[in-house]
């Protein structure tokens, strides 16, 4: 790991110099009322819930959570949680940021709810799930009770962290280089033939996985929080889909999951948070054959670079935690297949399956909401050196990468999967190359970039 230091000295020097410049009395100062808690809740669903996919749950491998964190001040605090599931879209989206928001006496904008992504987990979306009920379609998305059930769950965890909310005095920065987990779904063959099908639980051809990495963001960044020098709480971030394998009805966190418990039994006095970055086009599609075995390599693999990352952490002083939201118009995708008359009809289609026929309800879904003129928002928090910037959907990897081109000097963690509504949300490249043809998990028309570049650059101004 020995390129991890060299890459971020230079951030860290200016960071420091700035602090030995401007790091006065008045600094100090302005940092004295910032305050913390943390909260978890087990949001593990029961057997015989539906998954992703159209599968049910038949065992539990390992807890799913949702885990989080308040920041902020007596005039305004923040929120930011990562749930344990595959997605939540739409309706169900404002039901956990309005929930969590009332508990923490803040408005729903200003609550950060991200999926970590595991695809061994629930799907939520309520008027999804009312859609497939008033139609017939003979099977379910959510189980609109236990939905209900673990936002209020969370929501009360929430309460509880709050009474043991603590002072933090700085924030650090840490990251590291992620070795043989990440691969691009995009390949090009010796012929010049472009594919995207390097999948996300190792069970394509292997063959794919000869080729190069492709385009990827190697590092894993940590944001952490400190009382002086105790540590109190740390994000981590990776780019890539969560999965080794999945698909029988085994719930799982899953790699990503397992490494943030390692991690935590190594660091018990630290609330870790792990949430997915922009990895709409990212798997470990390469590294991994979708054997138990390789989930195992994964997770000692992504524990190594949180290891690495939290050894290579910088602190400065707290003195702000600012928060805005960019709103972001992406339009509902329309041609032939995903028009709402096409979706109906294959909601009862005799020849649908179950999860073509809950695809079809995501999409009305979808399609309703954009007809009701809802616009999505990018929440941002800032605390000046470092900033955090939550996308929707499966934001792909290169609008990240751009960001990061746009502010090089910023400890910048671009997160995914926060309104999930969209689905893929390609870069103009791979749309241009075919991707918005090939593929059904995306519910936004060709041209969704020009919106979200504008976002992404009014979130960095």
């Amino acid at each position: 790991m020995s390129r991890n230091k060299s890459c971020f000295t230079s951030l860290g020097q200016r960071l420091l110099l700035a602090l030995a410049v401007g790091g006065s009395l008045a600094a100090q100062e302005a940092q004295s009322a910032m305050r913390l808690a943390t909260f978890s809740a087990e949001i593990t669903p029961p057997l015989g819930h539906p998954l992703f996919g159209g599968k049910t749950a038949r065992t539990i491998a390992d807890s799913l959570f949702a885990r989080g964190f308040v920041l902020g001040e007596e005039s305004g605090v923040m929120v930011l949680v990562a749930v344990d599931w595959c997605e939540i879209r739409n309706d169900a989206h404002d039901r956990w940021r309005e929930v969590l928001a009332k508990a923490a006496g803040t408005t729903p904008n200003r609550v950060m709810v991200t999926s970590v992504h595991q695809h061994d987990a629930p799907l939520a979306d309520l008027e999804a799930e009312r859609i497939l009920q008033a139609r017939g379609a003979g099977v379910q998305l959510i189980d609109l009770d236990y939905h209900e059930r673990m936002v209020q769950k969370t929501a009360e965890s929430l309460r509880t962290g709050l009474k043991n909310a603590v002072l933090v005095t700085h924030f650090g920065m840490g990251q590291a280089m992620v070795e043989r987990i990440a691969s691009n779904r995009r390949f090009v063959e010796p012929d010049g033939r472009i594919h995207f099908g390097r999948g996300s639980n190792g069970g394509g051809n292997p063959a794919y996985r000869e080729f190069p990495d492709g385009e990827i963001d190697p590092w894993l960044r940590t944001l952490s929080f400190w009382a002086e020098d105790r540590p109190v709480a740390a994000l981590m971030s990776y780019a890539t889909h969560p999965m080794s394998y999945y698909g029988g009805g085994e719930v799982s966190s899953d790699f990503v999951g397992l490494a943030r418990a390692r991690w935590q039994r190594a660091h018990p006095d630290v609330h870790a948070v792990y949430a997915s970055g922009c990895a709409g086009d990212v798997t470990a599609g390469k590294y991994n054959d979708g054997s138990p075995t390789s989930r195992v390599s994964l997770t000692g693999r992504l524990v190594e670079a949180m290891e690495s990352a939290w050894v290579d952490t910088h602190r400065i002083l707290l003195t702000q935690a600012d928060w805005r939201s960019v709103p972001l118009r992406l339009e509902a995708r329309v041609g032939d297949g995903f028009k709402p008359e096409d979706l109906e009809r294959k909601l009862t289609a005799p020849g649908s399956s179950p999860f073509e026929r809950v695809k079809a309800a995501l999409g009305l879904s979808w399609h309703k909401r954009v007809k009701a003129g809802h616009v999505l928002d990018v929440p941002v928090l800032d605390l000046g050196a470092a900033r955090v910037v939550l996308m929707p959907g499966e934001t792909f990897v290169g609008y990240s990468l751009q960001a990061q081109k746009l502010q090089p000097d910023l400890f910048l963690m671009m997160l995914g999967y926060g309104e999930c509504a969209p689905g893929y949300i390609p870069t103009r490249q791979i749309t241009g190359e075919g991707f918005n043809v090939s593929h059904d998990w995306l519910w936004v028309r060709p041209d969704a970039h020009r919106p979200m570049m504008q976002a992404v650059e009014a979130a960095l101004q």
